[in-house]
């Protein structure tokens, strides 16, 4: 790249950044005009990821691009890098801002003043940690990120919500703790903070430093494994992500895989094939830790009523899956993961969006029709503002939200012909391709969840869907507004577009696994490129 599209890289970061300060000008609450600034910047910040991943991928051929700020050279040079993989994650995290700013717009984003400034400076964080190409540098974005999420987290009105957010704040505090703390162990082992110089000088420690080493890694691991929401560091999460407004629980289900993002990153480029430090520990904590999670998520999906809390518990068994598939280490696990992270996230978003719309228009007693409703029925907190009505009832809302749920239940079940059928098909593929040497059994292990998180899943919003479109008593149409729709059947006809474009999709997939489990060209491209000339894409 030359001249200003050189500076694209950048620009996720920047963007976001001159936005919330230009927000935060605006005085009193000029919510139209903040609503307004933010949805030209998060437009324009999709049109930049897009470029940007037309770059990287270069018409078919990987393509790594290094920006370095200040002119300064790695490894003592801050330095930015976009490859594959952050172009995706990027594009992902830039469509689901777009889906939930959108569907803000109705009325969530009048529920406090600085909900838009805070919302970009998400945005911003999670950009930079797509981005960075050194820990420290992790650390401040990721912790830029937290400190909007918490701000996000406790918008609106309720007590749970503010008790959630308070107990989801401590939580990540804790975790910062021992993300810093592991970054200095790492940095007084190695002297530096450069991921792609430490994947070299890792094989120049000795014994001693290397135990060392170990530990630091073992600190990050638990600080992105929490926000992943590995067991048993998850118990937070559910209840978190169902407090939350459903935007921003929208929002914070991209948040969760930049904790699957890291590990994916740090675990192939420092434990890949050319280390000879044993990564065998840490696989088994994936592998297991993983399977754990994906029952953990299960039994909460089963057990549960709310549909947001349902929502919650999938974000576990997704997280539980991509981890599982990581910790076994295989260039063909990988690919179908990673078209699982963006098909699950996508069907995940939209059930949280999905689940305000469903809700509206039911009496305050009809859930206590169901079974086991009694033992599981939430109330409104007392002095909690009710629900103000938006929207009209159009006479095809119930068909609209009716196909929707029956498409997010699809995604999520695995059931054919959406994109949540073939990420599982192909990780089913991946699992009993054993080569030579066979099956090994932590392989049947997952394939059995894979079919029993699918079963578990669907009987779960069959069970949901009777409760939300079959009701014994009668219930008003909801009023929604299109804006409201919009992003749900946006998010849901993405999903679509996965299933019509799978061999494309796996192709890039497929080209990303190759590139993380094979990382010379990331390092070369980090520590390559000099300071007189940036390398152009």
């Amino acid at each position: 790249m030359k001249g200003v599209v050189d500076h694209l890289m950048v620009a996720p970061i920047l963007l976001p950044l001159v936005t919330a300060a230009l927000m935060l000008l605006v005085e009193g609450r000029g919510h139209r005009l903040k609503g307004a600034i933010n949805l030209v910047s998060t437009l324009l910040l999709v049109v930049i990821c897009v470029l940007l991943l037309g770059q990287v991928e270069g018409g078919g051929t990987a393509r790594t691009g290094v920006y370095l700020l200040g002119g300064w050279a790695a490894p003592l040079g801050i330095v930015l890098v976009v490859d594959l993989l952050s172009a995706l994650m990027l594009l992902l995290g830039a469509m689901m801002g777009l889906a939930t700013l959108v569907y803000a717009l109705a009325r969530w984003h009048r529920a406090g003043v600085h909900f838009h400034p805070l919302f970009q400076l998400f945005l911003m964080g999670l950009n930079g940690a797509f981005l960075t190409g050194d820990l420290f540098n992790l650390f401040v974005f990721f912790e830029v990120m937290l400190a909007a999420s918490y701000g996000l987290a406790l918008h609106g009105l309720g007590a749970q919500r503010v008790k959630a957010g308070l107990h989801y704040l401590v939580i990540n505090l804790a975790g910062s703790m021992v993300f810093l703390v592991g970054v200095a162990v790492i940095y007084g082992v190695t002297g530096t903070l450069n991921m792609a110089d430490l994947a070299q000088r890792m094989a120049e420690l000795e014994s001693g430093q290397r135990a060392l080493f170990h530990s630091g890694a073992a600190m990050l691991g638990m600080a992105f494994l929490l926000k992943a929401g590995l067991w048993p560091l998850n118990f937070w999460l559910p209840t978190t992500y169902m407090s939350a407004s459903p935007p921003v629980a929208g929002l914070f289900s991209i948040m969760s895989k930049l904790g699957v993002y890291v590990v994916l990153r740090l675990w192939l480029l420092w434990f890949g094939p050319q280390s000879n430090l044993a990564g065998s520990t840490g696989a088994l904590w994936l592998q297991y830790g993983g399977m754990v999670t994906i029952l953990v998520g299960l039994a909460g999906v089963l057990s549960v009523q709310g549909t947001a809390r349902m929502a919650g518990f999938s974000v576990l068994v997704s997280s539980g899956t991509l981890l599982t598939a990581i910790g076994f280490h295989q260039q063909g696990l990988t690919a179908a993961a990673l078209f699982y992270l963006v098909s699950s996230t996508l069907a995940i978003g939209a059930l949280f969006l999905l689940t305000e719309l469903m809700e509206r228009g039911r009496g305050m007693g009809a859930d206590v029709l169901a079974v086991t409703q009694e033992l599981f029925a939430e109330t409104l907190e007392e002095g909690e503002e009710e629900e103000e009505e938006v929207g009209v009832p159009l006479p095809a809302t119930m068909a609209i939200l009716g196909l929707s749920f029956i498409g997010c239940a699809s995604l999520l079940a695995g059931l054919p012909p959406l994109s949540g059928f073939v990420s599982k098909f192909a990780l089913l593929m991946g699992l009993v391709d054993g080569g030579e040497g066979g099956v090994p059994p932590g392989h049947w292990l997952l394939a059995g969840l894979l079919v029993l998180s699918g079963l578990v899943t669907l009987m779960a919003m069959i069970r949901a869907g009777i409760r939300l479109f079959w009701p014994a008593l009668e219930r008003e149409v909801p009023r929604v507004r299109l804006c409201e729709l919009g992003p749900v059947v946006s998010l849901l006809a993405l999903c679509v577009g996965l299933t019509v474009a799978a061999g494309l999709v796996m192709d890039y997939m497929e080209a990303t696994a190759a590139m993380l489990h094979d990382p010379g060209q990331y390092i070369r491209a980090v520590l390559g490129t000099e300071a007189t000339a940036r390398e152009a894409l």
